[in-house]
């Protein structure tokens, strides 16, 4: 059996571990969402978490192992873009570890603020993730720190409650659109999907402009980029990881590109149909299914809004962004 391949009744003792620190969180079916994609649409609702994004529920199994493992851990250490940033920050302040995250030059000031706020220490390096990935590799040698992984089976089993929550709850989903960045939502997802025995497609959804799995999943072999530029910088990976790429080629029906001007109208269809604030990578599965209306005309489909931390600029852009076309089709 693979490491990845979490039981039912493991699902059942993960999520009561999660939910010790956190509700579970609503899926809802929204009429206005389900008028303007033609079907039924159910969203699971991760941008109403603790942190903000679904991240925080693989922190917190994760760090619970760890100290188990290593009772005298001295503090971890993460590259991240925010969202990863604030589930080690919060897990680790609250089983009393420090906690340094790394995060590329130019992130979001908002995501930064939230991370400190959550008790982890800052250092900027770097263009990309992927180079803040491969300093904070060699700051976790130099400074004898646990290096907290953006992939592993304790993550997924995490983060898979979520999905866990959502099809136990509506069981008879067609379809499920998840947003890809490392990985761990959607084999997350495959995972929950398989421990109840559904039928239940699982689409992945990444940026146009950071395409790295989806290619990885149309040649069926690991395809990095010299990029990752989008808006929504939960899904900016250029480097994909082959553990993930193994279960996802296993589980997934397909990988969905959307551009960011479509990320950017999800946004503004999530503010508008549900007064949710989604985040570019949270909005990134809406944006999939309207892309797809046609050939999922009438299905029941549930669409994971992972996160909704994006910067208040950033945001009052893409609402005024809409506000501006509509005045010129006027």
């Amino acid at each position: 059996m693979s490491a990845y391949s979490v039981t039912a009744a493991e699902f059942e003792a993960t999520a009561e571990q999660v939910h010790a620190m956190m509700l579970p969180t609503p899926q809802y079916n929204w009429p206005l969402l389900s008028a303007r994609a033609g079907a039924e649409v159910w969203v699971k609702h991760e941008n109403q978490t603790p942190t903000g994004a679904f991240k925080v529920r693989g922190g917190l199994i994760y760090v619970d192992d760890l100290l188990r493992r290593e009772p005298n851990c001295a503090g971890v250490i993460a590259a991240t873009r925010g969202n990863h940033g604030q589930s080690v920050a919060c897990a680790a302040t609250r089983r009393g570890l420090k906690s340094t995250v790394v995060v590329p030059h130019g992130n979001s000031l908002e995501k930064n603020a939230a991370m400190q706020a959550q008790g982890a220490d800052i250092i900027i390096y770097g263009a990309d993730f992927q180079e803040s990935f491969e300093y904070a590799q060699g700051l976790a040698a130099e400074r004898q720190l646990h290096l907290f992984a953006s992939f592993h089976p304790l993550l997924v089993r995490g983060v898979g409650t979520y999905a866990w929550e959502l099809l136990s709850s509506v069981p008879d989903l067609d379809t499920v659109y998840v947003p890809i960045g490392m990985g761990s939502g959607i084999c997350g997802v495959i995972a929950a999907r398989d421990a109840l025995g559904l039928k239940t497609r699982v689409v992945g959804v990444v940026a146009a402009t950071a395409p790295a799995y989806a290619l990885s999943f149309e040649r069926h072999e690991a395809v990095s980029t010299n990029s990752g530029d989008t808006m929504a910088d939960g899904v900016a990976c250029r480097v994909p990881v082959a553990e993930a790429l193994e279960l996802i080629w296993a589980g997934a029906d397909r990988v969905v590109t959307v551009t960011d001007d479509q990320m950017k109208a999800a946004i503004r269809h999530y503010f508008t149909d549900t007064h949710n604030i989604a985040e570019g990578a949270g909005a990134a599965p809406l944006a999939a299914l309207l892309k797809e209306r046609e050939t999922m005309a009438g299905k029941s489909v549930g669409l994971i809004l992972s996160g909704g931390n994006i910067d208040r600029m950033v945001y009052q852009a893409v609402l005024m962004e809409a506000d501006s076309q509509e005045a010129q089709a006027s």
